[in-house]
């Protein structure tokens, strides 16, 4: 009888773009380089809009509700490129339409699986770049980026709020008291959540620096 393996899962979220997702996965794997990451980006895409730039474009045609690639190529210019340059062993990106993540997971599950056959390492630990993952799964850590000044501040992305061990603030705890009433953050999260500031090119901050070697040290237990 075959055994799903088991993985450390850490996974790295926010409430908009261009707010330093890419570079807080960057951040932590550089941070920890005997770690043999995998890391991944993860991104749903519609309604002809580009799933790497926002950009109108063709690259989502309706025959393809899901699809993964394996970067190879650190200077390619593309997040998962970043990933690599960063350290991480491997890194993917996985694309699915808009509303069908549950239809990609077994691609990306059948892509893990075959990367430990081929190298025979037992499960090395798993980054991943997503918002829309935590409706399928606990991770070991969920690392929520957020600046409470932009005005793209879904209530999706504050109910994915609830569930982080971190909030990462680009910008100080000032910045968050301060931001206009109707995109400012519940009271009660910034008192009960673990929140760093840390700006873009910023050292990872030492809480998070405990979190993750806490989590690197735990048995590994989620099954993907």
């Amino acid at each position: 009888m075959s055994t799903h393996p088991r993985w450390r899962v850490i996974v790295v979220g926010g409430h908009t773009r261009s707010i330093g997702k890419t570079q807080l996965v960057c951040d932590i794997v550089r941070a920890f380089p005997n770690a043999n990451w995998i890391a991944g980006k993860i991104t749903q895409y519609g309604h002809g809009v580009c799933a790497q730039n926002g950009n109108h474009c063709d690259c989502a045609p309706d025959e393809h509700i899901c699809a993964i690639e394996w970067e190879t190529l650190p200077e390619s210019g593309t997040d998962s490129a970043r990933f690599l340059a960063a350290g991480a062993k491997r890194s993917f990106w996985l694309r699915t339409k808009q509303g069908f993540l549950a239809e990609g997971l077994p691609l990306m599950r059948e892509a893990l699986r075959q990367t430990l056959s081929v190298t025979g390492q037992a499960s090395p630990p798993l980054i991943l770049e997503s918002n829309s993952l935590l409706q399928f799964l606990k991770p070991s850590l969920y690392f929520a980026v957020i600046d409470p000044a932009r005005e793209d501040f879904k209530d999706s992305a504050r109910v994915a709020l609830d569930r982080a061990d971190a909030l990462v603030l680009r910008g100080s705890m000032e910045t968050a008291a301060s931001a206009p009433p109707w995109i400012k953050l519940p009271a009660n999260l910034l008192r009960t959540k673990p929140s760093v500031s840390q700006k873009e090119g910023e050292p990872l901050p030492e809480p998070l620096h405990v979190l993750i070697e806490r989590a690197l040290q735990s048995p590994p237990s989620i099954v993907l």
